[in-house]
């Protein structure tokens, strides 16, 4: 009964075009109207303790670092040292939006806005190249994913604080699982563009190559900044967070000098935008996060998967499935808030590392963010190149099914995430 009022009203308030934030809300009220437990002081507290956390700060901080990136150059900067390194090649635009999705993925955390930043510098070069527009913006689409694996990632961060798992161990673990995701997409499209008729760009001589990167040394470097200070214990992922925010500022401002002070108040306030959407669906969040633990809901999800308890292997499996599932109606940072106190008591009990799970959590939001018919990053693609999403579902259905199988794969193997994760730590 307890599970059925949970979904019941959570589902109901979204039917009715409820906001997801204020849905979380009346699913925590009805859990306590049910179980006779309604106090409106709780659900202050709640909601304010949802949102007095550490480590949220790195939020607003990774968003204003990928609004400034976009404004300042440094993404720019990114797609044409991608270029000249391997734009020559047959399909080579495609592998330049990979290579640019992941180094972009190391730098703001946020799919949304590399995303909307590659489709705008890319979309029209590979149309003009004579690539499919639809498979052209599926691919950058699926290409934008990678950012919420890859550290920064903000993903991470709003698992880690509901989960209570370290961040860093979650930063480092998402390494080379999101450089498997940007391999399945260069051999998806490898596969895909043997079907084009296409004449390659001539190749780039050193002397271009050795340009390219000099311009944008600037804007590589924070990466290694990142990781490295993630690493060595230099700083935690909050101060990696002002770290980028203030990094990209000195760049933008100061050395690449396309960001005007003028320009600032304009990025800061959509920074701050975003970020007040995300920290207030974490503050709803605890509400409905406290009641499923007075409730008991956990034990209730557990009984339904008992078959699937005695092989970890077979229950990631199954909830793999299940988030597959809800992310196809579901945003990622709802599904993370919903989905983490419910099922993180599962996977302990099961015995499965918390780390290896929010690794695989998170890339299966990630996914949910390319597939129809909720797809936050989809929509965004699809406004910026401006092309409808039926076209644009076709485009990016090879490179959904290469990265589903790269999320099989990490289930079957779980070493593959765990293994590099103990050697990035140290």
């Amino acid at each position: 009964m307890t599970v059925t009022i949970f979904l019941g009203s959570l589902l109901g308030a979204m039917a009715i075009g409820t906001p997801i934030a204020f849905a979380l809300l009346l699913c925590g009220v009805a859990l306590m109207v049910h179980l006779d437990l309604f106090d409106a002081q709780i659900v202050a507290q709640n909601v304010i303790n949802g949102a007095d956390s550490y480590p949220l700060i790195a939020v607003p901080f990774f968003m204003l670092a990928g609004e400034v990136m976009n404004a300042g150059g440094l993404s720019r900067r990114i797609v044409a040292v991608a270029m000249a390194l391997v734009g020559h090649v047959r399909g080579g635009l495609g592998y330049v939006a990979i290579l640019a999705s992941c180094i972009l993925a190391s730098l703001s955390g946020s799919a949304v806005a590399d995303a909307a930043a590659l489709s705008a510098l890319l979309v029209p070069m590979m149309v003009r190249a004579g690539h499919d527009k639809a498979r052209s913006c599926g691919l950058i689409a699926a290409g934008g994913i990678i950012a919420p694996i890859i550290p920064p990632s903000i993903g991470f961060i709003l698992f880690g604080v509901v989960a209570n798992v370290s961040i860093t161990k979650l930063f480092l673990a998402g390494i080379v699982p999101g450089l498997m995701l940007g391999l399945a997409l260069v051999v998806a499209w490898w596969l895909v563009v043997r079907q084009e008729d296409l004449v390659p760009p001539p190749r780039a001589s050193k002397a271009e190559i050795a340009a390219a990167v000099k311009d944008g040394v600037w804007a590589l470097i924070l990466p290694a900044i990142i990781i490295f200070g993630l690493k060595f214990g230099i700083f935690t992922p909050t101060e990696a967070a002002v770290v980028a925010a203030v990094y990209a500022l000195f760049v933008a401002l100061a050395v690449y000098r396309e960001l005007k002070p003028s320009q600032l108040f304009d990025l800061f306030a959509s920074a701050a935008t975003t970020t007040a959407v995300v920290m207030f669906l974490v503050a709803a969040a605890m509400v409905s996060a406290w009641m499923i633990t007075i409730a008991n809901l956990p034990a209730q999800v557990g009984d339904m998967l008992a078959p699937f308890m005695d092989d970890p292997k077979l229950l990631m499996a199954a909830i793999m499935v299940l988030v597959v599932i809800v992310g196809t109606a579901m945003d990622m940072a709802p599904t993370i808030l919903i989905l983490t106190p419910v099922l993180m008591p599962v996977i302990k009990q099961a015995g499965i590392d918390p780390v290896y799970f929010g690794v695989l959590f998170i890339i299966n939001n990630a996914i949910g963010l390319i597939t129809p018919p909720v797809g936050t990053v989809l929509n965004v693609v699809a406004g910026v190149a401006k092309l409808n999403m039926g076209s644009l579902m076709r485009g990016v259905w090879p490179f959904l099914i290469a990265q589903l199988a790269v999320l099989a794969l990490l289930v079957l193997f779980p070493s593959l995430v765990m293994v590099p994760a103990r050697w990035f730590a140290g």
